[in-house]
């Protein structure tokens, strides 16, 4: 008897947020979650389980931004502590460096905040309607 996800009930997010972080699906772990770049599929290849719900929108960025900056600025801070390098140096460092970090973290970070919700039923996940956010 293969294993199988009650979908109505909540998940352990960690290990939802592993599989995604990974670029799986939350659900089987199998499946990839992405279809293009930043493109989540509307459902796991493998398993079935609907992924079109998700509304990452703007988080994954931000949480991009905040790694990122803390990694890149802890790092600058040391180097110019220890070599006080010149501007330009400064430049042909952390400027790749950032955008590098940058595009490697998105699509993971994205994988994650999919399955964190996808593990928590949020939005449609919960399998059924959103109410309206706002009515004017």
């Amino acid at each position: 008897m293969p294993y199988s996800i009650d979908v109505r009930q909540k998940q352990p997010p960690i290990p939802a947020m592993k599989r995604g972080f990974a670029g799986k699906c939350p659900n089987c772990g199998n499946g990839r979650i992405f279809g293009a770049f930043l493109k989540v599929r509307d459902e796991c290849a493998n398993c079935g389980t609907e992924l079109h719900h998700h509304r990452a929108d703007d988080f994954p960025p931000y949480l991009v931004i905040v790694i990122v900056g803390h990694i890149i600025v802890s790092l600058a801070v040391l180097v110019e502590t220890q070599w006080e390098p010149s501007t330009t140096t400064h430049m042909l460092l952390w400027l790749p460096l950032t955008i590098i970090l940058a595009l490697a973290l998105l699509q993971p970070v994205k994988g994650a905040i999919v399955a964190l919700q996808w593990a928590l039923k949020m939005h449609g996940f919960s399998g059924e309607e959103d109410a309206a956010e706002d009515s004017v």
